[in-house]
């Protein structure tokens, strides 16, 4: 399991009761499956060069090809990356994110990022940005 993995389950775990939640892995989802009726939470690392991971490519590379209509949907995006690395410092969030938007799909919020060079662990940074997220949507519901 990788970090995107470990903090999507932080994730899951630290929202309120009440609210449903499903953890997927990219890999597990096509671009057509996403509805208008969820918010997506996606968590994103980077890997090599700038590039999604391996579990994430699938995804992309069919958002990339088919250009679904995405205008109902809403999501939300949290990075992870290592500003060790400067010139591709958290570009595989970047990269799903603006396909999304191209195909019509709707951001909630600011991308969060974390950079593994921190001090923080990712879920110090991510816990208190998904609230905010989730206190956007229950506002524009």
């Amino acid at each position: 399991m990788g970090n995107a993995e470990f903090l999507c389950e932080d994730l899951e775990n630290s929202v309120p009761e009440g609210i449903s939640t499903k953890c997927n892995s990219m890999e597990d989802v096509a671009p057509t499956d996403l509805n208008g009726d969820t918010l997506y939470v996606f968590v994103v690392s980077t890997y090599g060069a700038g590039d999604v991971p391996n579990t994430a490519q699938p995804f992309y590379e069919d958002l990339q090809a088919a250009k679904t209509d995405l205008s109902h949907v809403r999501f939300a995006m949290f990075g992870l990356g290592d500003s060790n690395f400067s010139d591709t410092f958290n570009q595989g969030s970047e990269k799903v994110m603006g396909l999304l938007e191209e195909c019509g799909a709707k951001r909630l919020g600011e991308r969060g990022l974390f950079d593994a060079s921190g001090p923080e662990m990712p879920e110090d940074i991510a816990e208190p940005w998904l609230q905010g997220i989730l206190e956007m949507a229950s506002q524009s519901t």
